[in-house]
């Protein structure tokens, strides 16, 4: 299978570009910066991606690649801190610019290669401090914006480029277009990742593991699918369990039994521990330390119930990439958004390994792989819920009225999605609430109740996305239910915050 390695030099859509490539069949990895130059060769990649970064090429402990790797004789594209890279190893100089972050017009000045076929001008993400003052010898401008006169070089001959805008992200034009020419057309790669290929492999490597597994389902799509390719591959071996935290959607723990019992045939069994999950969250209102908090009590519940109705050796977990990059775990310099609490921070005593064979992938790689595996289209549909549950959804401590209140409202917004026909068209939809309080008027009478936040967005793998522009009436009438029908709101606001610079859970 060919492939595609990019470096990782910390920037926080690093794996977005390797999603990107793979929507076209192309498989991507990402590595770290500081990869050996014989590790990158036996990746035998057919092009190597320099990935964005924070860091200025300047500096002293700017982080660089072996020299070797630039002797490769293999197409390489440098992305922002990556082109950078290329211009200051190869005689140009790059100086400290205007930040520049947002939309700006790129202007095609050669449609050879890279930019070919993507007309006179396009807008491009740009996402950056420094910028090439003069590009090394060799080398011409192949595309500029107003601000940035070298935003796109190249030179044929080692088959070399770089780009200072950020081609992997929805928000430029053409973008895909641009990795496609890099990739199909200067690197030559065939389109052979497949998700029926993935299955394969990962059934093969699962069934060489010794021992047994103890999986971890929440009732999303992540764990499933990973439970079944688990079953698929080593059968009894493994054993499912279902935690209940007490921090689910309404009523979803009876739905999730429900529907594990009546569709797969695999051993399951239910914890009902949502008393101890909020007994250990009464007086907490850090974010960071409710995600811990939580972490540490699934893998102490799990610990337990592998202690009785063990032996198990492996406990496996539904990880995706995008957890993985917000967790700051990827080897990269990347800083952390967000702690999840499936990935890192488990503790010494586990005496069980860790199983994710889920890790490499996307959200939408994974709604494939579980159509192919025959999950009914109502699971694999359904919107992403964050492993911390609702802690994440409620600001502030985790008390019984606003989780009753997220659990009420947000069933109202599912509801009306549904109704308006939306709901599969969005990526997420659901309501949040804090301890802000405000004046509302119920029964002629003024009354000071809680403010529900509702957040819809659109998005393709959640590393990226955009408020959705619902309908005026469709807001007002969620609004009106939310404020009828749960009990002490008096106001509902919806959020219009992108990501970046917003991330997609309020915590």
């Amino acid at each position: 299978m060919d492939k595609i390695v990019v470096l990782d030099f910390g920037s926080q859509y690093s794996h977005l570009i390797c999603r990107r490539i793979r929507e076209f069949s192309v498989y991507a990895e990402l590595v770290p910066f500081d990869i050996s130059f014989e590790e990158l060769q036996k990746l035998n990649p057919k092009g190597i991606i320099f990935s964005g970064g924070p860091s200025s090429v300047y500096n002293s402990d700017a982080p660089v690649p072996e020299n070797k790797i630039f002797d490769m004789n293999l197409p390489l594209l440098g992305i922002c801190y990556g082109h950078q890279l290329i211009v200051n190893k190869f005689g140009g100089k790059v100086k400290r610019a205007n930040k520049e972050y947002g939309s700006s017009v790129l202007t095609i000045d050669s449609d050879e290669d890279l930019l070919s076929g993507i007309g006179e001008s396009v807008r491009a993400w740009m996402s950056h401090g420094d910028e090439a003052e003069q590009i090394p010898p060799g080398f011409r401008v192949i595309g500029h914006t107003q601000s940035a006169k070298a935003a796109a070089i190249a030179s044929k001959e080692k088959s070399m480029y770089g780009i200072q805008f950020h081609p992997e992200v929805v928000h430029t034009e053409q973008g895909t277009e641009i990795l496609k020419n890099f990739v199909l057309k200067v690197c030559g790669a065939k389109q052979d990742w497949t998700m029926e290929g993935f299955i394969d492999s990962a059934v093969e490597k699962i069934s060489k593991i010794k021992g047994n597994v103890l999986c971890g389902v929440s009732g999303g799509i992540d764990s499933t699918v990973a439970a079944l390719l688990i079953h698929k591959a080593i059968g009894n071996r493994q054993k499912c369990v279902f935690v209940n935290n007490g921090l689910l959607r309404l009523n979803e723990e009876i739905e999730i039994e429900e529907m594990f019992k009546n569709n797969f045939n695999v051993n399951f069994s239910v914890v009902d521990a949502a008393q101890v999950f909020l007994a250990e969250l009464k007086g907490v209102e850090d974010p960071e330390r409710k995600r811990m908090i939580i972490g540490e009590e699934f893998v102490r519940v799990f610990t337990e119930f592998a202690k009785k109705n063990g032996p198990f050796k492996w406990l496996a977990q539904g990880t995706l990439y995008p957890d993985v990059i917000e967790s700051g775990v990827s080897k990269g310099p990347a800083a952390v958004i967000k702690s999840h609490h499936n990935v890192g921070g488990l503790p010494d005593w586990l005496d069980l390994e860790i199983l994710e064979p889920l890790r490499d992938l996307y959200k939408d790689e994974v709604r494939k792989i579980a159509k192919i595996l025959g999950v009914p289209e109502k699971l694999f549909m359904r919107h992403p819920f964050p492993g911390p549950g609702l802690a994440v959804r409620i600001i502030g401590e985790v008390t019984p009225t606003k989780l009753q209140i997220s659990k009420v409202a947000s069933k109202i917004v599912e509801d009306e999605l549904i109704a308006a026909d939306l709901y599969g068209k969005v990526w997420q939809a659901y309501a949040a609430v804090g301890d802000d309080k405000a004046v509302g008027v119920v029964g002629d009478e003024r009354k000071y109740g809680n403010i529900v936040m509702i957040r819809v967005v659109d998005s393709i793998d959640a590393m990226t996305a955009d408020w959705t522009r619902l309908p005026h009436e469709l807001l007002e009438k969620i609004s009106n239910r939310i404020t009828n029908e749960v009990e002490d709101v008096t106001w509902v606001t919806y959020a219009i915050s992108s990501k970046p610079p917003a991330t997609i859970e309020p915590q």
